[in-house]
């Protein structure tokens, strides 16, 4: 058995001096001020956390692992193992690989392999397409977290541009409750803008980088997302708008309870931390962001990072109850694909190492608790995880505060080696990380390096 005592614990909106046991994979008991009782110390390995943070591990709702297909970009383990060290004790990973998941065939093969290679707990979403609805009747939503549907095009090509595939979709979910995830760009204004730019500003057939935001604004955002919650509330469907990364988006969503609503909503770390003014990018504290090896190209992500209003409004809304999920969106790209202008430069970047970290620099750790971990845990019924809890699954982390580090390039662990915050100090780094009851990644022991096998597939309660 392992206690671990003299932390700071934050939980269900609550922050106590604390100690929690674990006893082989679960946790067995939670004890406030300390209060523990003196029979247990014997025989019992203890663990001093005083100083630190302990927080249940992270949920990341949305990332991009790059496998199958594109695993010079990153596998399921290195990103997995990156995911560890920032917090991130489980993922639900996307269907836009190679081949794209979405069939019953391409999803079994993700959760086998991910059974001998992730260093996380793991789930996978099935894909939408114009012409699957058969396949995602015959998924085992007990075992698949939603489905994931792209109503703009994004990697992958897995757009659904039919309305009727959109309806069959949106009435499926409203019939069983499945969660439809998604991604909400409109295809039909990304083209026109596109063709209108091309034809004033385009050179040997790009555009200059900061015409990606003005290709994917605000309104190519909001005309998708409004169709998108049109389409839930006429189906009664349960959705999730994955990125919001607009001011104008907000007007959609409900200020109450994630439990009580059917249309929930997830922002990202670099809507939060980063905004686009003009030609250039923007940290929060108003200093320009340049990668030192990429450039403006490393903060080039579909949706588009938007304005400084955007972001304030995006920051003002993680902190109530209109934006209910943080998800990092995390999909790592090669250098070599971030040249380029606005449209030969690959959209995208690596960020799951960082996810608790940046978050814990931007809000309260009560809500960064609430909207990585617990709701997530709820909105997709994931069984015994998300929380601190009596007979939950020890999957927590030890978060030091007050620790003044800078990111740089020798910390990554994504395979593509490059982060989009390098050079940003932090205040708040990830000390020790556990799971299903393992201490699986010890910053001071060896910062880069994860423990294997002890990971497992994630469980969803049957939706109602």
């Amino acid at each position: 058995m392992l206690l671990v005592r003299n932390a700071t614990v934050v939980n269900e909106g609550k922050t106590f001096r604390g100690a929690i046991l674990v006893d082989g994979e679960l946790i067995a008991d939670i004890f406030e001020d300390n209060n523990v009782p003196e029979s247990l110390l014997n025989g019992v390995r203890v663990i001093d956390a005083a100083g630190c943070f302990l927080l249940p591990g992270a949920i990341d709702i949305h990332v991009h692992f790059r496998d199958p297909g594109l695993t010079h970009k990153g596998d399921v383990a290195t990103e997995s193992a990156a995911a560890i060290a920032g917090g991130v004790t489980s993922f639900l990973e996307m269907p836009n690989t190679s081949p794209a998941t979405v069939t019953l065939e391409a999803w079994e093969a993700k959760m086998a392999h991910a059974a001998e290679c992730s260093y996380a707990n793991y789930a996978f979403y099935i894909g939408a397409t114009n012409s699957n609805l058969s396949v995602l009747k015959k998924a085992d939503y007990t075992k698949v977290p939603g489905v994931k549907l792209f109503m703009g095009s994004s990697t992958g090509n897995m757009l659904v541009s039919q309305t009727s595939a959109l309806e069959e979709v949106f009435r499926f979910s409203g019939e069983t409750g499945i969660v439809v995830a998604a991604h909400c760009e409109s295809e039909a204004l990304i083209r026109a803008h596109r063709e209108a730019f091309l034809q004033q500003y385009g050179v040997d057939g790009d555009l200059p980088l900061s015409f990606h935001q003005r290709i994917r604004d605000n309104e190519v955002c909001y005309s998708s997302s409004s169709l998108a919650v049109s389409l839930a509330k006429r189906f009664s469907s349960r959705l999730h708008l994955m990125h919001i990364s607009s001011k104008e988006e907000l007007s959609l969503l409900e200020h109450k309870q994630s439990i009580d609503k059917k249309i929930t909503a997830e922002t990202c770390p670099h809507y939060l931390w980063l905004a686009q003014q003009g030609e250039t990018f923007e940290w929060r504290d108003g200093k320009t962001a340049v990668h030192p090896r990429l450039g403006q190209a490393a903060f080039k992500c579909n949706p588009a990072i938007k304005t400084p209003v955007d972001r304030e409004a995006l920051c003002e809304a993680a902190a109530s109850h209109l934006i209910d999920t943080f998800g990092t969106d995390h999909a790592p790209h090669l250098p070599v694909d971030k040249v380029g202008g606005a449209l030969k430069a690959a959209s995208g970047m690596p960020s799951v190492q960082f996810f608790l970290p940046l978050l814990l620099e931007c809000l309260p750790a009560e809500t960064v608790v609430e909207k990585a971990a617990h709701n997530p845990a709820k909105l997709f019924r994931i069984e015994k995880r998300g929380f601190i809890r009596k007979g939950y699954y020890a999957d927590f982390v030890l978060v030091r505060p007050a620790t003044q580090w800078t990111i740089t390039r020798k910390d990554v662990l994504s395979r593509c080696n490059w982060s989009p915050y390098e050079g940003i100090t932090l205040s708040h780094r990830i000390e020790q990380t556990y799971l299903n009851g393992k201490k699986v990644y010890d910053y001071s022991h060896n910062p880069r390096e994860v423990l294997p096998t002890y990971q497992k597939s994630l469980t969803f309660a049957p939706p109602i």
